[in-house]
């Protein structure tokens, strides 16, 4: 997909990797709608701040209806609470599985008949290595992400015959607000993670590894699981 004259809906467009992608596709010539929960948080220049809210189904359908002219969805707002599936509370569960999976699939599916009667685009799902590796004290998360994995190879399988091609990218830790408590050497630079995002998009990759951990677990996926 050509970026350049795009016009990109980013949801979590105020902080983080979120705003790296904004700004990146605003640089690559494309109009961006920055959307957030609090839409005076946006700070872009240049940008058009939107209200979107994941958990708000009303808020997801004005977004569509105000941005009618969106050809490409980044499908980026997610939280991570730090919930173990078993110790921790159940409303915290629900919590991230309504954000980091139904968010998405609720804007994937107010979107897919705007992109589609644009003449077709994208969508990007940000996912994490963590669709793939489940620790226990990262339950929650793990477990909504591994669900937005299978979230987007069957959004994918359902879009193409409508012109939307659907990327998914994973990455372990960023130097972002999520991963304030993560050493640096750990982390990686999450405006390198975004530039490789989009030129995913541009080339068509059904899949962005972006970072060294999550090629390595990837490609880990065949071993038997640790019995502990």
């Amino acid at each position: 997909m050509e970026l350049k004259d795009a016009v990109a809906v980013v949801t979590g467009a105020n902080r983080g990797l979120g705003r790296h992608l904004a700004a990146q596709l605003m640089a690559r010539g494309a109009k961006v709608y920055a959307a957030a929960r609090r839409p005076e948080m946006v700070d872009l220049p240049g940008a058009v701040p939107l209200r979107l809210d994941l958990t708000d189904a009303e808020s997801i359908r004005e977004a569509a209806r105000t941005a009618s002219d969106a050809t490409l969805l980044v499908n980026n707002a997610g939280i991570s609470t730090g919930t173990p599936l078993i110790a921790g509370g159940l409303e915290a569960v629900r919590l991230e599985m309504e954000v980091n999976f139904f968010g998405p699939l609720a804007v994937t599916r107010a979107f897919a008949p705007v992109i589609e009667s644009n003449g077709g685009g994208a969508v990007l799902n940000v996912l994490s290595v963590l669709s793939w590796l489940h620790p226990a004290g990262l339950g929650s998360y793990a477990a909504a992400k591994a669900a937005a994995w299978a979230l987007t190879g069957t959004v994918r399988e359902e879009l193409v015959p409508r012109g939307i091609a659907v990327t998914a990218l994973h990455v372990g830790y960023m130097d972002t607000d999520m991963a304030a408590s993560v050493p640096a050497e750990q982390k990686a630079d999450p405006a390198e993670v975004a530039a490789q995002a989009l030129s995913g998009i541009e080339t068509g990759l059904p899949e962005v590894l972006a970072d060294d951990v999550t090629r390595h677990v990837k490609q880990g996926l065949a071993a038997a699981p640790n019995a502990g």
